[in-house]
């Protein structure tokens, strides 16, 4: 059984998951898992995985069979298990509890060579409204209060299947850095009455210097105080808090996100990068302080010591300039 555990100086939880050392590693960079080994989320390998969960299927065809365009399944190697109870104790200083939670997998394609960058706007469409789909079933149990959704693609990100797919991770507790922003937004709140998400975007398209695309719904910025080269972040223009408010919206969404991957692809030559949804916790209600967005981080430096003893981060490019850079991509 996973568990979970709380640093007891900063109040950071910990999963501690031995599941996940038994996981094989599908791909290196310089090999082709087409060569050596069967991929276990191709079409006609779906007794490869476990029973799926969520599919969207245009041809009537039955669960577990091939014809799926975006099929979900839980994760064969779980960093945390849908049975049991949470059994919150306290250890002297320490506290813990069993590591419960929903650990899922979100196929995307069923071409195995096609990843995000080479998807029209529709079809990741399609995969936002899997993901919402599965939010709205997970947010039922009521051992869960967060769920983050990510996607790692590149080895230096941290895929370890070549497979186009990103990850649902159901957890019973908000997640620090998600904690960090509602409480940095409350604060905002209390003194202006206004979302502080809501005040950069006005701020963002009056300035212009930062907007790196937009459309009707949604904005493109790179982050004032990026941590990471060529970081970005995707936000409603209108204020949402949950991810799932205004699923009406994805067409619009999937346009801008295809977009920025182009430019990622044109100019920095298909970079290994992580993208992860922030949200806000599950079964609250409409929140004036949090907005959600998606953020997205290209792997061209990495963290080192000063980052990992600081907490600081060290960016060599300017957010000003590698706006400008993809703009004009």
């Amino acid at each position: 059984m996973p568990e979970l555990r709380k640093d007891p100086v900063t109040d950071r939880w910990v999963i501690i998951s031995e599941e996940r050392g038994k996981r094989p590693v599908f791909l290196t960079e310089e090999i082709s898992p087409q060569k050596t080994l069967i991929c276990p989320l191709c079409p006609g390998n779906e007794p490869m995985t476990p029973h799926e969960v969520f599919a969207i299927r245009r041809d009537g065809s039955q669960p577990n069979t091939p014809g799926w365009t975006v099929r979900v399944v839980p994760n064969k190697f779980p960093a945390l298990r849908i049975e049991g109870d949470l059994e919150k104790e306290g250890i002297g200083l320490y506290d813990r509890m069993n590591g419960i939670g929903a650990h899922e997998v979100i196929i995307e394609t069923p071409n195995h060579n096609e990843h995000l960058f080479d998807m029209v706007p529709e079809k990741l469409s399609d995969i936002f409204i899997a993901f919402k789909e599965r939010c709205l079933d997970l947010a039922n149990d009521k051992r869960f209060r967060y769920i983050m959704i990510f996607k790692n693609y590149g080895q230096r990100a941290g895929a370890t299947i070549d497979h186009s797919h990103s990850q649902l991770i159901a957890l019973p507790i908000v997640p620090k850095n998600v904690s960090e922003e509602i409480r940095g937004g409350l604060t905002h709140y209390k003194i202006k009455e206004r979302c502080i998400f809501c005040d950069i975007i006005a701020q963002e398209r009056e300035e212009k210097v930062r907007v790196v695309s937009e459309n009707e719904k949604f904005l493109a910025i790179s982050p004032y105080a990026s941590r990471f080269p060529f970081e970005i972040w995707i936000l409603p223009k209108k204020h949402e808090s949950s991810f799932t408010d205004q699923p009406e919206n994805y067409p619009s969404l999937a346009e801008i996100f295809s977009l920025i991957l182009r430019k990622y692809e044109r100019a920095l030559n298909r970079p290994p990068y992580n993208f992860m949804i922030h949200t806000s916790p599950l079964n609250t209600p409409h929140i004036p302080y949090y907005h959600w967005h998606i953020e997205i981080i290209p792997m061209l430096t990495r963290p080192a010591g000063f980052e990992w003893g600081t907490g600081f981060y060290i960016n060599p490019t300017p957010p000003e300039e590698a706006t400008s850079f993809l703009k004009e991509v």
